[in-house]
């Protein structure tokens, strides 16, 4: 009898935690209306960089899977590293089947001067997508289309990666390849011989703090916009430079 007791005890709060933790796993959005166009040429030229404050998207693992976001999407680089799924719709004489999944890297920047003809101007929603992304979802006649998107979780392969730059006073880190939600709303930073500091949004999704951290190795405080944190501890050697190292995180979201 005590040992059933202990059973169904133990099946009821599998039950309750499956109950709990479900809701805080990321998990897709609501189709959304929007319009996109394309960038660059076939190769991604020009899709590389950007205001999110990547570097190369090939070697950081985004390859060509990219978009630039309108204001209304882009929200002062907050999105950036989020991911969508798109779909052209409603224009059968340009749209091709299939949905594209893409990562939020870039900006599309608006133009004032042109109200009724830059799909960047706010308050659209509107994808730049990179020309072989566009060619996915639609013929290159097109030029512009309309489609729907939805926001959707990063599977991201290995660690999140972070990238130092800066210098010994002033540092940057640039955290990417995450997974998940895809997109970090607070940073911190830890020195073997300091507590967690509390990293500012510096510009994208690049993060500074102005604390002198050399000789120590530093781990990381991530938190995404879904309000899930991870600390990866140790993530670099003692000897680390500011010179656009990469080290891996070893865990993602």
């Amino acid at each position: 009898m005590e040992l059933l007791k202990r059973i169904i005890y133990t099946e009821v709060l599998m039950m309750v935690m499956v109950i709990w933790i479900v809701p805080m796993t990321y998990s897709h959005g609501p189709w959304e209306d929007a319009r996109a166009t394309f960038y660059g040429d076939i190769n991604g030229g020009e899709t590389q960089q950007g205001a999110c404050g990547y570097g190369d998207l090939n070697k950081q693992g985004y390859g060509l899977e990219t978009a630039a976001l309108s204001t209304a999407l882009f929200n002062n680089g907050s999105t950036c590293g989020a991911c969508y799924e798109i779909k052209c719709t409603d224009a059968p004489q340009w749209c091709l089947p299939g949905i594209i999944r893409i990562t939020a890297t870039n900006f599309c920047p608006p133009d004032h001067s042109k109200p009724n003809e830059c799909w960047c101007n706010p308050p659209q929603k509107h994808f730049d997508l990179s020309q072989p992304m566009f060619l996915k979802i639609a013929k290159y006649k097109a030029g512009v289309v309309p489609v729907k998107f939805r926001r959707v979780p990063c599977v991201k392969t290995g660690g999140v990666m972070f990238e130092i730059k800066g210098n010994p006073h002033f540092l940057m880190i640039l955290p990417y390849n995450i997974g998940g939600a895809g997109d970090v709303i607070a940073m911190h930073v830890k020195g073997t011989r300091t507590e967690w500091i509390a990293m500012k949004k510096n510009w994208g999704t690049i993060w500074s703090v102005g604390v002198k951290l050399t000789g120590q190795c530093l781990s990381f405080r991530v938190t995404t916009s879904d309000g899930v944190t991870k600390d990866f501890i140790d993530v670099t050697p003692p000897d680390w430079k500011c010179t656009g190292q990469s080290f891996d995180g070893k865990i993602n979201f």
